[in-house]
């Protein structure tokens, strides 16, 4: 178990934040809507949804009721977790001693929540983890390290380690894309599209001391590469709303534009004392709830 540890912290460093050896966050939902070409947050309705002081992180929703994330254990292990928001209930999905399973996601077919697994031998390779508790299986077995991805058309988008880092598609084993290099930990699909959507390093520009890299996206269909503006200041992680709107977090505070326009306009802060600093974040419409990774102060 210490070796596998070792190896396990070795490869999760690259990532930041999905490092094992990092400060330790929890999720707060807050009730949210987009509409349109607006977003509003109801910031009266923070609410803790985890509280401990260990790693939550990286959730996703995966229908109507449940989400998503990965969770460390006392021993330092990660699984995947299911919070059903209307039962009000936490159940794993994974508990998995010599294992290690992150960003968990949706599959196109609604049958699998897959996530990026750490092996035994360190090996970082994509999995499928049935939602009726079956077997899982392995999706790419010649494919890794992978640290973020997304779907599309029942096949993932996906973030490999390598110099540089490099985004990749596969049409199929032997037809494997290489969308672009030089990629930041975002890989989003964007909603109602064939668009996969990434932060371009390569591309960056200082505004008052801090770094706003280009986010970009490759039409899957019309293979052609576009451009949806810059980051917010500072910041990495962002998500899509609905078709129209990005959203982001800088310290506390969340910020929100149109894909096609260059300002960011402040969606409210999350004034919680023990926290700080928002990173990943998943919105479902239907719930109408946003859920956010804080660190814990």
């Amino acid at each position: 178990m210490q070796k596998q540890f070792i190896s396990t912290l070795i490869v999760f460093v690259l990532f930041s934040s999905l490092a094992i050896a990092q400060t330790a966050t929890d999720l707060i939902v807050i009730d949210a809507k987009a509409n349109g070409n607006k977003f509003h947050l109801e910031t009266n309705t923070t609410k803790i949804l985890t509280d401990r002081n260990l790693y939550d992180n990286q959730p996703s929703f995966i229908n109507e009721k449940q989400m998503a994330f990965s969770a460390a254990d006392e021993k330092g292990n990660h699984d995947i977790i299911i919070y059903n928001f209307e039962a009000d209930k936490f159940t794993n999905l994974t508990k998995t001693s010599e294992l290690n399973e992150f960003s968990p996601a949706i599959t196109d077919c609604g049958l699998y929540v897959s996530a990026v697994t750490v092996e035994e031998d360190g090996k970082q390779r994509l999995w499928l983890y049935p939602t009726n508790f079956g077997e899982p299986e392995l999706l790419y077995d010649d494919i890794e390290p992978v640290g973020y991805y997304d779907w599309y058309d029942n096949r993932a988008a996906m973030f490999v380690l390598g110099s540089p880092n490099k985004l990749i598609y596969p049409f199929s084993k032997e037809d494997i894309l290489t969308i672009s290099q030089n990629v930041g930990r975002t890989v989003k699909k964007k909603p109602k599209s064939s668009i996969i959507t990434y932060i371009d390093k390569s591309d960056k520009k200082e505004e008052n001391g801090k770094i706003r890299y280009a986010i970009k996206g490759y039409d899957l269909k019309k293979k052609k590469t576009l451009e949806f503006g810059y980051t917010y200041p500072g910041s990495e992680d962002f998500i899509w709303l609905n078709k129209n709107l990005l959203l982001m977090g800088n310290e506390e505070e969340l910020f929100y534009r149109k894909a096609k326009r260059s300002s960011w306009e402040s969606a409210g802060k999350i004034d919680l004392a023990s926290y700080q600093n928002i990173s990943q974040m998943a919105y479902s419409p239907k719930l109408r709830k946003l859920v956010v990774v804080m660190d814990r102060k």
